[in-house]
This record gives C-alpha cells, sequence and structure tokens, in this order.
C-alpha cells in the first residue's frame, strides 16, 4: 500500500508538472516565483446555504501547487471541533475533499486549507483559508451539464493557435476532467493536447497549432461527475471549423459592474468584469483580479464562467469609501493573448442602511394576531401569546381550547395565553387596540420611501446573503433555495412585497452577524406561504392571510389581517 501510494504521488506530480509547463507557468501568468498563491475561490462559496449533503468541497488556487502538500492535515473539514473523516484530492489548480460519509443536514461546516499547502516554487499560502458553509436537507442527484462551449458548435473562421474551452452548470470534480474524458479530433484522429479544470471551466489545450480550414470535433463524455457524483446525463459533442490564421488580438474588458466612477454602490455588492471574447479559466484569479480600498486589498473570491470575472468580497464594503478594481495582463485569452494594460477602475460604495425599525405597538404583545380566524392542526408548538379580533373565539380551531374565566384560554399546543374578541374586559379592548396597532405597522413598512434596492433578483431571493437595509419590489417574492440576512444585532431589514411571499418546502432563512429575527419586517400586500419544514426568520406584517404548510417553523411574529393557518408548526416569539 505504501508503495502505491508512492506512485500515485509520484504520477500526481508528473501531471501537475505538465500541466504547469503547457500554460507557461502558473495558469500561464508571469507570476514571480516569490509570490504566495492564494485560494481563488471555493465550492461551496463562504456563506454559502443548503448546500447538498453528499457534496465534496473543493478549493482553486491561483497556480499550480505541490500535490505533496495537500493532504488530510492542510485541508480539512469541521463540524464545529469536530474534524470529518474523508479524502483529500488534488488536479490542475483544485483540491478537493470528499467526506467519508454523507455530511448531516442543517448543519453549519468549516473547511480549511492552511499555510502548510505550497505552490511548486515552494511559495505557502500567506494565511490560512478559512470558510463556513451550511447544508441543506437533501443530496444532490441532479446530473451536471456542459452549459456553453468556446468555440461554440458549428463555428467557423476559429484561430488555429485557440484553446477548446467547455462551461459547466455547477463546480466539477476535477479528477474526472481529463484527456480520457475531455478530447478534440480531426475526423477519426485525436489531437493531442492538455486538459485543465479551474472553478466551472474545462480547457483543452492542444499540444500544437491547429490544422487551418479543418474540422475539428470536441467531446466531454459521461465520465465527468459532478462533486456529488453525478455524471453527464449524455456525451457531449460538438464541432467547429479552424480559419486560416492565428488569433494575435489581445482581449479587452468591454464592461465594468460597478462602471468606473460610479456612486451609491450597495455595500454588499460583488464587483465584476466582462471581456470581449472567452478567457483562460486558469489565469482569471485573485492574484490577477483585486480590489483595494486605498492601498489595502479586500479579501474575497473570484469566479469566472463564460466571458464575465466576479470578484465577492468575503465581507460587506466600508459605507461612502472609494474602491479600485484592476485587472492585470496576467489574464489571457484561450489563444494565449494577454490584456493590453491593466484594467483599472474606481466606485464609491454608498451610505450603511440607517432605517429604524417598524413600531408594532401593542401588536408586539402577541406571536400570532389575526382578524378572522386562527387555525392549527395538532400539534403546534407555540410559544407567545395568541389573539383573535373582531372575530370570536370560536373561530380559534384546533387548540383544545380550555377558558380561563371569561378573559383568556390556554391550550397544551401554546407556551402562552389565548385571546378572542368575545372575551371579557380588558381583554376585548386590549385586542382593539393590538389589531389597530398591527394595520399601523403595516402601513408604516410599506410607506417606507428610497428603497436601498429595488426588485432584487427580480423577486427571487434564494441563495443570496442580504444586508441591512429597505427592500423593494413590483412584484412577489419566492424563496426557493435558503437565504441568509447578514448584519448586526441592531441592523433593521424591511421587505416591501406588493405580491405574495411564497417560501419552497425544506429551505431555510439564516440570520448571520448577529441579526436578530425582531428588526427584520417582510410586509405582504398578498398571502405567505411558507413550504413543508421550511424555517422563516422575522415578523410578518401581511394584509390577507398566512398559511405555514406542515412542520415549517418560524422564529418570528405572524401579523395577518386575515386569518393564521398552521399545521403541526413552530411558532417562536423573538428575543
Amino acid at each position: 500500500m505504501k508503495n502505491r501510494t508512492t506512485l500515485w504521488r509520484t504520477v500526481a506530480i508528473i501531471m501537475t508538472i505538465g500541466i504547469f509547463l503547457v500554460s507557461g507557468g502558473a495558469c500561464g501568468t508571469e507570476t514571480p516565483k516569490t509570490t504566495a498563491p492564494t485560494v481563488s475561490s471555493t465550492n461551496p462559496a463562504n456563506g454559502a446555504t443548503g448546500v447538498a449533503i453528499d457534496s465534496a468541497i473543493t478549493a482553486t488556487f491561483s497556480k499550480t501547487m505541490d500535490p505533496l502538500t495537500v493532504t488530510n492535515m492542510t485541508f480539512t473539514l469541521k463540524q464545529g471541533t469536530t474534524a470529518v473523516a474523508g479524502a483529500v484530492t488534488y488536479a490542475s489548480v483544485t483540491a478537493t475533499f470528499r467526506p467519508d460519509v454523507v455530511l448531516a443536514a442543517d448543519t453549519e461546516y468549516t473547511a480549511t486549507t492552511t499555510t502548510g499547502v505550497k505552490d511548486l516554487a515552494g511559495n505557502a499560502l500567506a494565511v490560512d483559508k478559512v470558510w463556513s458553509f451550511s447544508t441543506g436537507a437533501a443530496p444532490d442527484t441532479t446530473a451536471p451539464t456542459v452549459s456553453s462551449t468556446n468555440p461554440a458548435n458549428a463555428a467557423t473562421e476559429v484561430a488555429i493557435n485557440s484553446a477548446v474551452s467547455a462551461t459547466f452548470s455547477e463546480a466539477m470534480n476535477a479528477l474526472t476532467v481529463t484527456n480520457a474524458t475531455f478530447t478534440l479530433k480531426q475526423g477519426t484522429t485525436a489531437v493531442a493536447g492538455t486538459v485543465a479544470y479551474a472553478g466551472v471551466t474545462a480547457i483543452f489545450t492542444p499540444d500544437v497549432v491547429l490544422a487551418a480550414d479543418t474540422e475539428y470535433t470536441a467531446t466531454i463524455t459521461t465520465g465527468v461527475k459532478d462533486l456529488a457524483g453525478n455524471a453527464l446525463a449524455v456525451d457531449k459533442v460538438w464541432s467547429f471549423t479552424t480559419g486560416a490564421t492565428s488569433d494575435t488580438t489581445a482581449p479587452t474588458v468591454v464592461s465594468t459592474n460597478p462602471a468606473n466612477a460610479a456612486t451609491g454602490v450597495a455595500i454588499n455588492s460583488a464587483v465584476s468584469a466582462t471581456f470581449s471574447e472567452a478567457m483562460n479559466a486558469l489565469t482569471v484569479t485573485n492574484v490577477t483580479f483585486t480590489l483595494k480600498q486605498g492601498t489595502t486589498a479586500v479579501a474575497g473570491t473570484v469566479t469566472y464562467a463564460g466571458v464575465t470575472a466576479i470578484f465577492t468580497p468575503n465581507v460587506v464594503l466600508e459605507a461612502d469609501t472609494e474602491y479600485t478594481a484592476t485587472i492585470t495582463t496576467g489574464v489571457k485569452d484561450l489563444a494565449g493573448n494577454a490584456l493590453a494594460v491593466d484594467k483599472v477602475w474606481s466606485f464609491t460604495s454608498g451610505a450603511a442602511s440607517d432605517i429604524a425599525p417598524v413600531d408594532l405597538g401593542t401588536a408586539a404583545n402577541y406571536v400570532i394576531l389575526a382578524k378572522t380566524a386562527i387555525s392549527t392542526v395538532p400539534g403546534s408548538a407555540i410559544v407567545g401569546d395568541v389573539g383573535l379580533s373582531p372575530a370570536a373565539t370560536s373561530y380559534i380551531t384546533g387548540f383544545s381550547l380550555t377558558l380561563v374565566g371569561t378573559t383568556s384560554a390556554t391550550s397544551t399546543q401554546v407556551t402562552g395565553t389565548i385571546y378572542g374578541a368575545d372575551m371579557t374586559t380588558p381583554t376585548n379592548s386590549n385586542l382593539t387596540t393590538a389589531v389597530s396597532d398591527m394595520e399601523t405597522a403595516y402601513t408604516d413598512a410599506a410607506g417606507r420611501s428610497t428603497p436601498d434596492f429595488l426588485n432584487l433578483g427580480a423577486g427571487e431571493i434564494g441563495g443570496l446573503t442580504l444586508a441591512p437595509g429597505l427592500y423593494t419590489w413590483t412584484t412577489g417574492v419566492t424563496i426557493s433555495t435558503d437565504v441568509t440576512l447578514s448584519g448586526g444585532p441592531n441592523d433593521v431589514w424591511i421587505f416591501q412585497i406588493p405580491g405574495d411571499l411564497i417560501m419552497s418546502s425544506a429551505k431555510n432563512v439564516f440570520l448571520s452577524g448577529g441579526a436578530q429575527a425582531k428588526n427584520i419586517f417582510w410586509q405582504v400586500a398578498g398571502y405567505v406561504d411558507i413550504g413543508t419544514t421550511a424555517h422563516f426568520e422575522g415578523i410578518i406584517l401581511c394584509q390577507t392571510e398566512i398559511t405555514m404548510k406542515t412542520g415549517a417553523s418560524i422564529n418570528g411574529r405572524l401579523l395577518a389581517q386575515t386569518d393564521v393557518n398552521l399545521d403541526q408548526n413552530e411558532v417562536t416569539r423573538p428575543d
């Protein structure tokens, strides 16, 4: 076994050196031998939620690393302080940690690559790379696809010195992207070349220039798999025809977001650049794409797909501050042409949100408050008081109420007290005031002006990390994957939704950075539907009805101007 391990390590070194030489050094960039490598991106990304429980974990480096330094000692995964057992592999510029067993559902994990990881010149990471993510409830069973290729299928006049690339729908297992699974042929004759993989892009670089005016066929087989082990459903096959000349034209950056000199940029923005043509993904790293505040570098991750590079800061930006982004001439196209000059642009961030929380008045005395009915399918578990007005107590159903005199009731499903409008003083007058305060709070939330974010995600906020602020849409809002609200304990979120709010089953609203449910307000003009076993955070101010499907939970309040419908739910008032 020891000899076998030594053999595989030797093979890995030979393969890595081959990739290094063909790419002209560290991913085709002229990086000095004394430059410390970095982790350009990870999968899952830092702060990701709903991660498949059968997924592997990857780190993509800014240059080729020494595979002997990428081990279970230098690449680890932990759940709290408990180490997760797994196997570590390395290919191209990507290290992969594959857990021995599926991860626990709805659990936070932390991955670390240490300064023990070194490049081929012996330079170590400058600092440990640490990132965290949370799993969802299910494995990944979806087959990946090839979302685009370059050259495109049936393309003509392709430069004879061009490499061939394919972009996948998700991160793939780098060990499966090889010369055996990614091939190029002229007729039935295989073209010799090198295959490399980074991010979501595979690149086949021919050893020699292609023949002029000749048709070639590229194939990616079902041997290529994603990080959960799902293979392509069918081989991806495409053809193109070369022209007569090489590509010697330098690529350019055709647009950036934010634009140069932009102001009021959202403090949770990513920074992106769109190129004039497809680039070599291995050259787009956080060494060649940087963001600085003055002379201080901003930590972040760099991803590339299609013709767009994205720098995502690890933290929200400082308010009212100028930042400078740079893409260097180390970035090259698929023919090896570099940018002619560095692309440099600056922008200024906007103000941090300073919106005031919505005053609930006496409606804050209730975890559930409604006007027409409150129902439950036993057994729900409610922590806090429940109130209904102007409808009578008889419209509170499914609770098996026990009356306490004429002013209140109890239920085994409620840790608190239940009140109805037909109960005697002071209950009836208290409820009238609370309902009025609920309506006033709804009007206040709906009337806030000058939003920080308008129509974010076109109404789909699943998968996003949301900074504090006022969010406004002209449509309904859906949460089809987990969403994270990241901010401090005094930060406020107000969501103005003129349509419905629909959350898919088994999804979560996560809070990070100390954010508190009591400072999160969802103003919804339509109805609210929280899917089966989903978890929600915040105070819902709904003009119509709120329905929580079987097993869903909320840390917050359900304040509805019609009815609230529960089905074996957990409803907990926020601290």
